[in-house]
This record gives C-alpha cells, sequence and structure tokens, in this order.
C-alpha cells in the first residue's frame, strides 16, 4: 500500500507538471526520474514532520490539518482561522501561523513548487458584496498568495493560486461543522518533476544530419 501511494504522488507530480511519461522497461531516464521523484516525497514526509511540530497547536485546535495526499502535501487551514466572515483580508492574529509555514517553505524546501486553493460552502452570497463563492474562494487564495510574496519574499515563479469555489467539499455541508471545513484554504507542495535527458536521444542529437538516416 505504501509503494503505491508513493507512486500514486509520483504520477500526479508528472501530469500536473506536464509531462508526458512512458515507461520503457529499464530506460535509465525513466528509473532517474522515479528516484528523483522518491527523493522528493521523502523531503515531503520529513517537511510533515517539521510542520506537525510548529503547528501542533493549530492541529490541536482542529484549525489546520496536514495530509500527505496523491497530489502531494496539503496544509488546510480552516478559513474561520485566517478570515473573517465573507471577507478576504487576512485576519492579523493569523499571520504568525502562515510565518510558520512560509519560514519552512523558503528554508527546507525552497525548490518546491507551491499550489494555493480557496474553497467555500455552499451558503450563497447575500450580504458581503461578492458575486458568488467563486470570487471568494479565489481573493481569497490571492491574498494568501500576495501575503507570502509580499511579507515573506517566496518567490513569486513558485506560486499559483485558484478558487474553486463550493465544489470541493471536504465534509457535508448540511451542518455548521462540515460546512465549517468546507470553508478552508489549502497550501499545496507537489513534488516536482525533473527533466532527466535520455542519453541515447542526447547521443541522436549530436550527430551530424547526414549521418541520420
Amino acid at each position: 500500500m505504501k509503494k503505491y501511494f508513493l507512486f500514486s504522488i509520483i504520477l500526479t507530480a508528472l501530469v500536473l507538471n506536464g509531462c508526458t511519461f512512458v515507461f520503457q522497461g529499464g530506460r535509465h531516464s525513466d528509473l532517474q526520474k522515479i528516484e528523483n521523484l522518491s527523493k522528493q516525497v521523502d523531503e515531503l514526509s520529513q517537511v510533515k514532520g517539521i510542520l506537525e511540530k510548529r503547528l501542533s497547536q493549530e492541529i490541536k485546535d482542529k484549525n489546520v490539518r496536514l495530509n500527505m495526499m496523491e497530489k502531494g502535501l496539503v496544509i488546510t487551514f480552516v478559513a474561520d482561522i485566517l478570515f473573517d466572515s465573507g471577507k478576504d483580508k487576512i485576519r492579523q492574529e493569523a499571520m504568525p501561523i502562515l510565518d510558520k509555514v512560509a519560514l519552512v517553505l523558503e528554508e527546507n524546501i525552497p525548490e518546491f513548487k507551491v499550489g494555493i486553493e480557496g474553497h467555500s460552502d455552499n451558503e450563497p452570497i447575500k450580504v458581503s458584496g461578492w458575486k458568488s463563492n467563486w470570487e471568494l474562494s479565489t481573493a481569497r487564495a490571492l491574498s494568501v498568495l500576495h501575503y507570502l510574496i509580499d511579507q515573506k519574499n517566496i518567490v513569486p515563479e513558485r506560486l499559483s493560486a485558484i478558487g474553486y469555489g463550493e465544489y470541493h467539499p471536504v465534509s457535508s455541508n448540511d451542518s455548521k461543522e462540515g460546512r465549517k471545513f468546507n470553508r478552508r484554504v489549502e497550501i499545496v507542495i507537489l513534488p516536482k518533476a525533473t527533466k532527466v535527458k535520455d542519453a541515447k536521444n542526447t547521443q541522436a542529437l549530436k550527430e551530424p544530419k547526414e549521418n541520420i538516416k
């Protein structure tokens, strides 16, 4: 099961990084890609342990969750701890929590790409001025992105942001507790695909055109 889960993370990383990946028995470049990505998954597992210690109180209070998923290491923040209802401005008291994550991103895994996802419950927007939950969830993801760039000097090229509105719930919207967990922001640290040159193809590229039939 552990090997299958590791393989799922690796394949997901390749797909999300736009790579077409075809296994050809024993090809060196294929094996090296797997080895590189396996090392990155190991790094993420170590980072998960670091974050569990630094965010221990927030995890205990059920305001933050850490999960190794197929898309990578997912840090989930209950939106209520980051934002006031219907707002996209990060609360002052939430900034130290984001600072803990930013420090790990900068010091422990500076080469990894980071995706920021905004999610909402299914309650219609009423008085906050947003057109829909799409806009609110996207604005919240962008607020976290800009905070990491402007306040913590995370390199912009590493970051991306997207809003999913109410359409990726993790709990039932039929209860207050369920809606609370659906209102969330996720910081996803994804293993990056590493391009490895195939020795045979590299040699072919080096040969003069007249020698290539």
